[in-house]
């Protein structure tokens, strides 16, 4: 899951791909059944390295965090278990820790306010996370998603927290607010749904 440029710059000692492996067996590991009857996985990892280690991937901290988040989201898809939070992967100094060992530490997590996980896969690939605070979707700079699509409105949507999950609201856009095809005023969201705003596609994920 996480093999790709680290396969080929990591020869020798740690590499990251079995941080990858090593996670997602965390996650079967700590798995639990939730209120609602829902497989919970755990959500939130301290990945510990040696100082050296430590060192050697701060370079590419940013990257090795990001492909071990997807890498825990794609597990949780395949095997349908849940989050009670975003995903979220820290690299921790342990300099008591040997070269080439490593200690992941799950927690469940829930998000800030209590909602439950969510996040929206942009076109440019990168990914919002979805949080407490509404989330405004339209042409204006000040939105949190401003999109450069004549077909949609300055103040298109909002996506709002609601109970452990997303609903999506149109404003009263011109050319309407979809979800995997089909007009909506106002729409749960469900993990994988498309929505279309304008000519605009943005994915939801509920993890």
């Amino acid at each position: 899951m996480v093999e790709g440029v680290f396969a080929r710059a990591f020869r020798s000692g740690l590499r990251p791909v079995e941080i990858g492996r090593r996670l997602v067996r965390e996650m079967d590991d700590g798995r639990s059944v939730g209120v609602s009857g829902r497989t919970v996985v755990p959500n939130d990892f301290d990945v510990q390295l040696s100082d050296p280690d430590f060192e050697r991937f701060a370079e590419v901290d940013d990257v090795l965090v990001r492909e071990l988040c997807d890498a825990a989201r794609d597990h949780a898809r395949s095997e349908d278990y849940s989050f009670m939070g975003p995903v979220r992967v820290r690299l921790v100094l342990d300099d008591t820790r040997r070269t080439g060992t490593f200690r992941i530490i799950p927690h469940f997590r829930e998000a800030d306010g209590g909602v439950g996980a969510g996040s929206l896969l942009l076109p440019s690939g990168k990914r919002l996370v979805l949080t407490e605070s509404i989330a405004t979707i339209g042409r204006l700079p000040e939105c949190t998603v401003t999109v450069a699509d004549p077909n949609v409105s300055r103040t298109h949507a909002e996506i709002r927290p609601d109970g452990d999950g997303f609903i999506v609201v149109d404003l009263g856009s011109t050319n309407g607010t979809r979800v995997n095809g089909g007009r909506i005023d106002r729409h749960r969201l469900a993990d994988g749904d498309e929505l279309s705003f304008g000519n605009t596609v943005v994915r939801f994920e509920a993890s």
